[in-house]
């Protein structure tokens, strides 16, 4: 029964509360006729200076290399062993592309990508895009062409210039910044899915964009994972050439003796043409022993080249994908309203019962 009586009495506590609120904010309902409308004139010019933006997706889905491809099977059926080619060889995991989307050599290297505006045919880099062509709220030239008055001259557009990754300078270590803010990779956890994600001004840049870092990530990794198999298939190449020629000489050196020596039967003669038949047949198996190893070489080489199977190539966005400029409103007249909903409360002493923190009267 007292319970009954004590939930009774803090029902009756807050309606009254409640209505003390809504009565203390209808007292001053004309100031938010004043305030509100002010609000959404200021929102209004603060969207309607946003620039556009779109964004562009790219999935892949990178391709495990351990079973073998057709050439390494067909080295196998010449009795020649590849190695096992286990996971934990690869150091760059699917889920580390993100961080190596983001290292300045990846990032600098996307400088030099030819793209074009939807609005115009001049082809420019992504440096001079990003440099010259990006749109920039209202506010932002006027405070430049106020800053502009009191500068000596304008500046010039400067090319890019030679690109040292290990020394940037100020402007290209912004830019990669910029860069890093605009294309995001997310490599799921649970699965093996690669999302690249592309955000700029212009719907045919964020397409180019997309597709152009897909196609140097695939490249980076390919050039990465391959590496050490080009190496030693140069090296084996070399080899391969070397031997070769010696085998070629000495088969020219053979049949010229033999041609020149018919007939002879002087054991010394014999005794030379032996040995040149000897040598040429030492040189013949080295260069058949490379000769195998050369095919192991370019099967290893086919065989560490990563595969990527793409599930959704980029397209160019047919609209934008913000600035939510209606939103941005409901969200500023809403925030609005309840710091001047508070500042009504404080003045009328009754902030603490909004928050909860009025003691009950004895």
């Amino acid at each position: 029964m007292e319970e009954q009586k004590k939930i009774a009495s803090d029902s009756q506590e807050q309606m009254t509360n409640a209505q003390r609120i809504l009565g203390a904010l209808k007292k001053h309902r004309k100031e938010f006729m004043k305030s509100l409308p002010i609000a959404f004139v200021l929102s209004c010019l603060y969207v309607v200076g946003l620039p556009d933006y779109y964004t562009a997706q790219v999935t892949l889905v990178p391709e495990s290399g351990g079973e073998m491809s057709s050439i390494a099977s067909l080295a196998s059926s010449f009795g020649i062993s590849l190695g096992g080619g286990g996971k934990g060889e690869d150091a760059i995991t699917p889920t580390l592309y993100p961080d190596f989307m983001s290292s300045v050599a990846f990032t600098t290297s996307l400088f030099d990508i030819k793209v074009q505006k939807d609005s115009d045919n001049r082809v420019m880099t992504y440096y001079e895009y990003l440099e010259y062509e990006q749109k920039s709220p209202w506010w932002s030239k006027a405070i430049e062409s106020v800053t502009s008055i009191f500068g000596s001259k304008k500046q010039e557009r400067k090319k890019m210039g030679k690109v040292n990754p290990f020394r940037l300078t100020p402007e290209q270590n912004s830019m990669v910044n910029t860069i890093n803010s605009k294309i995001k990779c997310d490599a799921g956890k649970r699965s093996d899915l690669i999302v690249i994600k592309v955000t700029d001004q212009d719907p045919l840049v964020v397409a180019t964009i997309a597709d152009s870092v897909k196609e140097r990530l695939q490249g980076a990794l390919t050039e990465y994972r391959t590496k050490k198999a080009r190496h030693d298939l140069k090296y084996i190449e070399s080899l391969y050439k070397e031997a070769k020629e010696k085998y070629e000489k000495s088969c020219v050196l053979y049949a010229d003796f033999t041609d020149s020596n018919q007939g002879i039967m002087l054991e010394s003669v014999r005794l030379k043409q032996t040995k040149l038949e000897n040598d040429m047949q030492l040189y013949y198996n080295n260069y058949n022993a490379i000769s195998t190893q050369l095919l192991a070489a370019k099967a290893k080489v086919q065989e560490k080249t990563p595969a990527f199977t793409t599930l959704q190539d980029a397209t160019v966005p047919l609209g934008n994908a913000g600035p939510m400029r209606k939103r941005i409103v409901l969200l500023f007249l809403l925030f609005v309203f309840l710091c001047h909903s508070a500042w009504i409360l404080y003045r009328e002493n009754e902030l603490k019962l909004l928050l909860g923190l009025e003691k009950k009267k004895k």
